[in-house]
């Protein structure tokens, strides 16, 4: 389906019904695969035929969705996880190790900067932190000897920064090591961060995947271009035999198109079991079949309220990158061109009582610990999803006391605006 536009992959990609079968994709919930010989299975453990064997490493109602994703971003192969977490800690995880190091962006959802910030660096793996926007020194500064990977979101969760996805890929590839990307916001709707230079990407398919709060899960996408065997000493596990499994080497039995996913699947997946259940997968494939048809309404709608809280007296700053004048605009116009995100931030004059006021009075967006749902919802990030966080940084994050993230649903524009009126009166 190279060919084909986005919209036609978001209904028709990554299942193709037979003579007579179901025309939706159906849901495979079973946890095992009946085989009439040990033989049968058995070459199913060795990687050497295709199959399934048990739900924990693949399943085929997973499969199709992945599929479904990977043709989205223009990928090879992609892995569908429990969530978002699951999916960026299985992307650093399956090439990085106790005493390696990785690169990232300062500016990232909350969660993340605390999963390699505390429970990662637990686990023996630095992270340096650079501003998304610093200099070319003080990025090249942050590596090192044993960096194995760079990490960014494309827009930022919820500081509303926008990568520059070629800076960042360059950079990366000048020290031999693969860019993973964040798509989860723009999604490949939006930007495509496989165009720009970017090797992996991660979403959180809880947000405008699935688009209606039904289940939570993420996915990864290989883009299957990064050459892992130029570099055999910083990528063993999937250079060298994996003695776990049957000494199979990665990039020699599945090339640079199926080496990354293969071992995050055989080996991640077979030992932590973040699967995505076949029941949400099914829910995810429902909302990818109108992804194209609603981030246009998501960015109209917050295209519009982020205009309208620009000029309110009340409202001390806004922060949207379609906004002219905003710090990201320009970037955003390269790799967003189209539109970016239904999420505005912004921070109400008198500080985080006057914020937590506000939204106490809204009545059409809800207070919810999420985003990117076709119900217009918002949250106080300082006290609530940043809330493990120190002052520096939150600040480094980009994220301020008075800082309320709104995520602008599908609703129309002029109900929204009237709703965050009356509040602000």
């Amino acid at each position: 389906m190279a060919g084909q536009g986005i919209g036609t992959k978001c209904v028709q990609a990554g299942y193709t019904p037979g003579n007579g079968e179901p025309r939706q994709i159906p849901i495979y919930q079973s946890t095992t695969f009946k085989y009439a010989t040990s033989a049968d299975m058995g070459k199913l453990f060795d990687l050497e035929a295709n199959g399934y064997f048990y739900t924990r490493l693949q399943n085929p109602t997973n499969d199709c969705v992945a599929a479904k994703i990977a043709a989205l971003e223009g990928g090879t192969a992609a892995m569908l996880t429990s969530s978002g977490q699951a999916a960026n800690f299985y992307a650093v995880f399956n090439i990085a190790s106790c005493g390696d190091h990785v690169v990232s962006s300062a500016s990232i959802y909350g969660g993340t900067f605390n999963l390699f910030a505390v429970t990662m660096k637990r686990m023996g793996i630095e992270f340096t932190f650079v501003q998304p926007d610093c200099t070319a020194e003080e990025l090249e500064a942050a590596f090192r000897p044993n960096t194995k990977a760079v990490f960014g979101e494309t827009i930022a969760n919820p500081a509303l920064t926008v990568l520059d996805i070629e800076r960042f890929a360059a950079a990366a590839h000048a020290h031999g090591v693969p860019l993973i990307v964040d798509n989860t916001f723009a999604t490949p709707v939006n930007c495509r961060p496989f165009d720009f230079g970017c090797d992996i990407v991660t979403h959180s398919t809880t947000k405008y995947m699935d688009g209606h709060g039904a289940g939570v899960g993420g996915c990864i996408v290989d883009s299957g271009r990064f050459d892992w065997t130029r570099y055999p000493e910083r990528f063993p596990g999937l250079c060298t035999p994996d003695e776990s499994y049957h000494g199979v080497t990665y990039t020699e039995r599945f090339g640079l198109g199926g080496a990354f996913i293969t071992k995050a699947t055989t080996q991640l997946m077979r030992d932590f079991g973040s699967i995505q259940s076949p029941q949400n997968a099914f829910y995810l494939n429902l909302g990818l079949e109108s992804l194209h048809v609603r981030m246009a309404r998501h960015c109209e709608n917050g295209q519009a309220v982020a205009e309208f809280l620009q000029k309110h007296p009340k409202i001390a700053w806004v922060t949207y990158p379609g906004l002219p004048g905003d710090d990201y605009y320009a970037l955003a116009q390269k790799y967003l061109p189209h539109g970016s995100c239904g999420v505005v931030s912004f921070g109400v004059k008198g500080g985080r009582a006057a914020a937590e006021q506000f939204m106490s009075r809204l009545r059409i967006a809800a207070i919810e610990t999420h985003v990117a749902d076709a119900r217009t919802c918002c949250l106080h990030p300082a006290s609530s999803t940043h809330r493990q966080m120190s002052d520096a940084e939150l600040e480094a994050a980009g994220v301020s006391p008075d800082m309320v993230r709104l995520s602008c649903g599908l609703e129309d524009a002029a109900d929204l605006i009237a709703d965050l009126e009356q509040a602000l009166n």
